[in-house]
């Protein structure tokens, strides 16, 4: 893999494309996304965030012919089982929004005490060379926190209104963005991607 790279993103959220491209700008990497490449999105049937975002990364090079990187992320809330798990971006059904799974997430908890609004983002990144590379580079990471009660703050996207990092006092949605980065679930996978990158040459 040369230093300056284009890898092709397989999501067309524009929130993910922002925080990858920012985090592995300095890797020398240049990423776009799928949908500018005319990728139809990957149907997700694994059981896992590992298995969905392989699902997508191979998806997008077996089209596009460039490495890819797949990302699968979800909250996982204490009081919930771990819901809404693998299901956190369709969370209040097919075709809804951000605001419709926040409006969800916060009627289900609803009466829950604060002590026990525990909850974790979690992200799996992987990369591919190729779409039939056999050894993909799989990076994890996890951002623990608690739910609000409210929206808080405007910036990020998806859950991030209502997800508290305790150490910052702040929602994800009102974190600055390296900060953010430094913190969240994402940076700290691709944080991860960016060792075993170089790790591999």
């Amino acid at each position: 893999m040369t230093d300056r790279s284009t890898v092709v993103l397989a999501s067309g959220n524009r929130g993910k494309l922002k925080e990858i491209s920012r985090i592995l700008e300095e890797f020398g990497m240049a990423v776009v996304s799928q949908g500018e490449l005319g990728v139809e999105p990957v149907e997700e049937t694994g059981v896992s965030f590992i298995e969905n975002a392989l699902l997508k990364a191979r998806h997008a090079a077996a089209v596009t012919g460039l490495p890819a990187i797949g990302d699968d992320s979800g909250l996982a809330v204490d009081a919930l089982d771990g819901a809404p798990g693998i299901y956190t971006a369709r969370y209040a059904g097919e075709g809804c929004n951000s605001d419709d799974n926040i409006d969800k997430l916060l009627l289900e908890l609803q009466g829950i005490p604060e002590a026990k609004r525990g909850a974790q983002f979690h992200c799996a990144v992987v990369y591919v060379s190729s779409a039939t590379d056999p050894e993909p580079l799989i990076a994890e990471g996890i951002w623990r926190g608690q739910i609000l009660k409210a929206r808080r703050g405007d910036a990020g996207f998806g859950y991030d209104p209502v997800f508290f990092d305790e150490a910052a006092g702040k929602s994800a949605a009102e974190l600055e963005a390296a900060d953010k980065d430094r913190l969240s679930h994402r940076g700290k996978a691709l944080r991860r991607l960016r060792e075993l990158l170089r790790e591999a040459g």
